[in-house]
């Protein structure tokens, strides 16, 4: 009988010492996965509407104007000289709008 009463316990503690681990897990999930996973949906679609003629910054800060599309790049044309140039799509980092131009 107390054989029993050892056992049920023990396997009440192994509860008690995983829970830990399974609130800091969730936790975790909430505050850095998924937020992570809605900014890169949000970018991958961005980056499926850009067309010939939008203005993009790119990571380094490059400011543009889409002249070309290619499968995994385009082609900026760059101000004041209208350097043209190419640049992977991954490097887009935003599109500018005209309310964000008028500023």
């Amino acid at each position: 009988m107390n054989y029993l009463a050892l056992q049920a316990g023990g396997s009440l503690g192994a509860l008690a010492g995983i829970l830990p681990f399974v609130f800091i897990f969730a936790v975790f999930y909430l505050v850095l996965i998924l937020p992570q996973q809605k900014r890169q949906k949000k970018w991958q679609a961005m980056l499926a509407e850009i067309k010939t003629g939008d203005r993009v910054v790119t990571s380094g800060g490059i400011r543009g104007t889409i002249v070309a599309i290619k499968d995994d790049c385009f082609h900026l044309r760059v101000p004041p000289d209208n350097l043209r140039m190419e640049v992977t799509k991954a490097s887009v980092q935003q599109l500018i709008t005209a309310d964000e131009e008028k500023k």
